[in-house]
């Protein structure tokens, strides 16, 4: 038996295009045979960046602020480039191709992507760069066009230098440069070894957005043949030469540890197996194969340490997920004002109406369909090469570094595609596989990939925390709304995994979608109270959106039913001083056929209603509409209307898939979706016990994009958070049952 521990506390393939090493800190514009090699800043803010030449052009605004980003123009007219951002499945790389080719004058389907490696040059938040939040198109999306504009002007100088004549009479087209005069032209690759000795010019115009060829328009995605005829590569079908497969099982308590292992002998001689090891948490088995490292692993004769008092990081035999929510709602101590406008107690004093509620929403499983696995192989020289599914390379490595015991630049992630993002690919610590890989490639030394069963994936994952709000509202005599209090009880991912960074005093992921709306209310406060939960928490998709705007706009239903207002004349009535939320409003409306709240006979004779919602996440706005029918006691949603606002638009065909996934994903966590816990254990072991949206369910989804030119918003995450309100605020209008809590399959629901 090997007991494998991390040299310092644990916070692929053989291919010829691996990853560049040993990347500058700012920007190069180097030669890589004869390519042309264009490196530009992703600012932060990019108000603030300043860009400027720097060497052999050199494009670099402030250290610190950017994310380079690489394009590599070859002479054979083949085009790389290098994203800073991880593909899952959103789109990014047929965007940032868009965005980059509309400048550049390249048809995107001509550009291959691949995912930039770690480095410096990267970095896009205090030194680390993330795929996540919705972020990075919106992020990109200037510096993008940027790196286009400029690399299309040096080849222009290079073909006037080339053929003789003025710039100014030249032109491009699709990878070429012209000259219409003399009806010569030369191919981009022709021409990058002589654009590569020039200094790029600061002063690079852009297109006029009335000339835009690609972005705005919905372009087919670059990955979408690949993943059609099965060609794409996933972590789970990476292999390597001489690799070992390991099987892991986890202590059934969250921070116990393997005590003794009664029948490893017999298990070390199974057919196939290779070792018996001991991991921080758990017991690992190395074979020639991932099913006999399976059979073995599960085998195995455990005895596990006992559990440890409640804490951070340890769970005890004694917590559930029941406990835990009486916990927060129980939680008095003294709250942080995360937000505050005018006088809430003397609104409270004068009202005619007062109202209160409370609302919660379940732990929740990320449920992917590609489980978690990774690669991780020593060179005889000591470096790492890690084949991890992430969404920010330059964490993983550090922490890999730290686990192997060398310097950062001593391992090189391979960050391939994944298959789904939702928030599961941050690093969580225990519900990290990649550590295990590098403990067992150190003690076999041999590439080692471990491959997490259904199982412990269900058991291991880290969850979305489960939360708490408590509303309190004030209503006048004409029932509007003059005061409301609201309480955001709980802990956030953000300030579990980056509140070192961040040093917010309140956790914006607890109270995103609770802050910030856009309604008329004049007198508003909202509190915060941090409670910890002793489980692996994590990002989910849309994060504290996908519970906060149920809580609140299910709420808002509830102060339009106190004051005897329809609830969508009311949301209008709340949005006077906003006209692009009530444009977005009303275009949800019209989506729908118009507004009817209902209960109303469907043409099919089945008996429905209708729920409205808004929610701001991510930059973006929103409004939707769900029409819901009962059937067998349980809520069947037969349609969404769900019309965005993301400012602008890259590619309008990938904003409906994302918007129409997130809805999925919606209607799933909101009819049948929960983590639960007892004896300090998850219920759940697979879908059987954790059921998800299944086709029968699935709505029709209808989308408009409402394009209103504010600054460009996030994507991927805004069509989940309208979702479990509208529905929620549905099935109330159509069985005069105000759910509280999800999901609504712990209900039995009945006509009103």
């Amino acid at each position: 038996m090997h007991d494998l521990l991390p040299t310092a506390p644990a916070g692929g393939p053989a291919r010829a295009d691996a990853p560049v090493r040993n990347l500058s800190r700012r920007g190069i514009l180097a030669a890589a045979g004869g390519a042309l090699l264009l490196g530009v800043g992703v600012p932060v803010d990019p108000a603030r960046a300043q860009s400027r030449a720097e060497g052999a052009g050199a494009i670099a605004p402030k250290p610190g602020t950017r994310v380079t980003a690489f394009l590599e123009i070859r002479p054979d007219d083949t085009v790389r480039l290098l994203s800073p951002f991880v593909e899952g499945g959103q789109g990014i790389s047929t965007g940032i191709a868009q965005t980059v080719g509309e400048e550049l004058d390249l048809d995107p389907s001509r550009f291959a992507v691949a995912c930039a490696p770690p480095g410096p040059d990267y970095a896009v938040v205090n030194g680390l760069r993330l795929t996540g939040g919705s972020f990075s198109t919106r992020s990109s999306f200037a510096a993008m066009r940027r790196l286009g504009a400029t690399a299309r002007e040096m080849l222009l100088r290079a073909a006037a230098a080339r053929l003789g004549v003025p710039q100014a009479q030249l032109a491009t087209e699709n990878g070429r440069v012209v000259h219409a005069a003399s009806g010569r032209s030369l191919g981009y690759g022709a021409l990058a070894e002589a654009a590569l000795a020039l200094e790029p010019r600061e002063d690079v115009p852009l297109r006029e957005p009335d000339r835009f060829r690609y972005i705005g328009k919905p372009v087919s995605r670059l990955d979408v043949r690949d993943k059609s005829t099965g060609r794409a590569t996933y972590a789970i079908d990476l292999k390597v030469e001489g690799m070992l497969h390991a099987a892991v099982r986890h202590a059934p308590h969250l921070g116990t540890e393997p005590e003794r292992l009664a029948n490893e002998a017999a298990v070390a001689g199974m057919p196939g197996v290779h070792g018996v090891h001991r991991l921080p948490g758990a017991v690992a088995v190395t074979a020639d194969s991932w099913w006999r490292a399976r059979r073995a692993v599960e085998a195995l004769e455990v005895a596990w340490s006992a559990p440890a008092a409640e804490g951070i990081a340890t769970v005890s035999a004694g917590f559930s997920s029941g406990a835990m929510l009486a916990a927060l709602k129980g939680a008095r101590g003294t709250p942080l004002v995360a937000e505050q406008e005018g006088d809430v107690a003397a609104a409270f004093a004068g009202a005619a109406t007062v109202i209160e509620a409370e609302y919660d929403a379940p732990y929740l499983a990320h449920a992917q369909l590609e489980p978690p696995s990774s690669i991780a192989r020593f060179e005889r020289d000591g470096t790492l090469d890690l084949w991890v599914p992430n969404q920010m390379p330059e964490l993983f490595q550090s922490v890999a570094a730290k686990v192997a015991g060398v310097q950062p630049d001593g391992v090189r992630i391979h960050s391939p595609m994944l298959g789904g993002f939702f928030g599961r690919h941050f690093y969580y610590g225990p519900a990290t596989p990649f550590p295990q890989a590098i403990l067992l490639a150190r003690a076999t030394g041999r590439p080692v990939r471990v491959l997490w069963s259904r199982e412990e994936e269900f058991a291991s994952d880290a969850v979305r925390p489960l939360g708490f709000a408590r509303f309190r509202a004030g209503l006048d005599g004409t029932g509007m709304p003059v005061a409301l209090q609201a309480a955001a009880v709980g802990e956030g991912p953000i300030g579990r995994w980056f509140g070192a960074i961040f040093k917010q005093p309140v956790d914006s992921s607890v109270i995103e979608g609770l802050d910030k709306k856009p309604y008329a209310i004049p007198n508003r406060r909202l509190d915060y109270v941090r409670v910890p939960h002793p489980v692996t928490i994590a990002f989910w998709r849309s994060v504290g959106h996908s519970m906060n705007d149920y809580f609140y706009e299910s709420f808002l239903d509830e102060i339009a039913q106190a004051g005897g207002q329809d609830p969508f004349a009311l949301r209008m009535a709340l949005l006077k001083d906003s006209p692009r939320h009530r444009t977005l409003l009303q275009a949800a409306a019209d989506l729908a056929g118009g507004w009817r709240r209902g209960p109303f006979a469907a043409p099919d004779g089945s008996r429905r209603a209708r729920g409205v919602s808004m929610a701001s996440p991510f930059g973006s706005e929103t409004a939707t509409i769900a029409e819901v029918a009962l059937q067998d006691g349980e809520a069947r949603v037969h349609d969404l209307w769900i019309a965005i606002d993301p400012g602008s638009v890259v590619n309008p065909a990938i904003v409906a898939r994302q918007v129409e996934s997130a809805a999925a994903l919606g209607v799933s966590a909101t009819l049948l979706e929960q983590v639960v816990y007892e004896g300090g254990e998850r219920q759940a072991r697979n879908f059987d016990a954790y059921p998800i949206l299944d086709r029968g369910r699935m709505p029709r989804v209808h989308v408009r994009i409402v394009a209103s030119g504010a600054p460009m918003g996030g994507i991927g995450e805004p069509g989940l958070p309208g979702v479990p309100p509208a529905i929620v605020n549905a099935v109330a209008a159509l069985t005069g049952q105000r759910i509280r809590s999800l999901p609504l399959s712990k209900e039995r629901l009945s006509g009103a």
